[in-house]
């Protein structure tokens, strides 16, 4: 991007935070505009996920619009400025890249991600009380429970293979059960529920898969066979209301061999 393209960016944002400038723009805060950040951030996760690297331009300029906007709001309150995001992600670029800008060697990436876990774990320590302080708590499920156990995992509290975490994902799903069966309150079952969760985000640890994304995969992939049995149903003349379990079942069998 050249300079003055940056500067045209920054003084557009200005203009419309300035008291000529648009009435909706005016009045966002970064709580009210909080949710457009998260939007943004999943919309150009879609495209890549998608392989849309048209899409994924136009995604990441949204995203960076939310950037711009938030930096915009915190100058105007002499907070920080778009100068000081940039300073201080030049800092911690360099900071945790000390196999880059300090000739520290590594050999793998996997001493890569270790080194890089320690440096943010030291720059967290005046801030931290704890080892699971700093996990965001709007963080999607998944993920968080993921950072928890990575978090964990640093001082050594961590199954040891797969084979462990395969019995406890089955315990649990027990547990869920005689919860079930038992006929206990809703708050129960809640809570076995979750632990039935946490264990298999442990087991995609181990199976190095992102939990998060292996659902999102599995729920596209719902979608889409549903669509076929609306389709169907439409071909036949009828609503899915009036389509019989085994008939809805029959087309998404149908869809899975397609």
């Amino acid at each position: 991007m050249s300079k003055s393209s940056w500067e045209e960016l920054l003084q557009i944002m200005q203009i419309l935070r300035s008291r000529s400038g648009c009435p909706w723009d005016k009045e966002q805060t970064h709580k009210s505009l909080a949710p457009f950040l998260i939007e943004e951030a999943y919309e150009a996760l879609e495209t890549i996920e998608e392989e849309d690297y048209k899409k994924l331009k136009e995604e990441l300029g949204d995203l960076l619009l939310q950037v711009i906007f938030h930096a915009q709001i915190a100058k105007e309150k002499k907070i920080f400025n778009i100068e000081d995001i940039v300073q201080g992600l030049i800092k911690k670029l360099k900071n945790r890249h000390p196999h880059v800008f300090k000739n520290k060697k590594v050999a793998t990436k996997e001493e890569v991600l270790e080194g890089w876990e320690k440096i943010k774990l030291k720059e967290g320590e005046r801030k931290r009380k704890s080892l699971m302080d700093g996990i965001p708590i709007n963080l999607p499920a998944l993920l968080a429970a993921e950072r928890a156990q990575n978090r964990a995992k640093e001082v050594g509290f961590d199954w040891r293979e797969a084979e462990e975490v395969i019995l406890k994902v089955k315990e649990e799903s027990q547990e869920l059960l005689d919860a079930y069966k038992k006929d206990l309150n809703q708050i129960k079952i809640k809570e076995e529920f979750g632990d039935l969760l946490f264990s298999l985000v442990n087991l995609s640890r181990f199976f190095k898969i992102n939990a998060e994304e292996s659902l999102r995969y599995t729920i596209k992939k719902f979608i889409k066979r549903f669509k076929y049995i609306e389709k169907m149903g439409q071909k036949r003349g009828h609503s899915l209301k009036k389509m019989s379990l085994n008939e809805m079942e029959k087309y998404y069998n149908k869809a899975k061999t397609r």
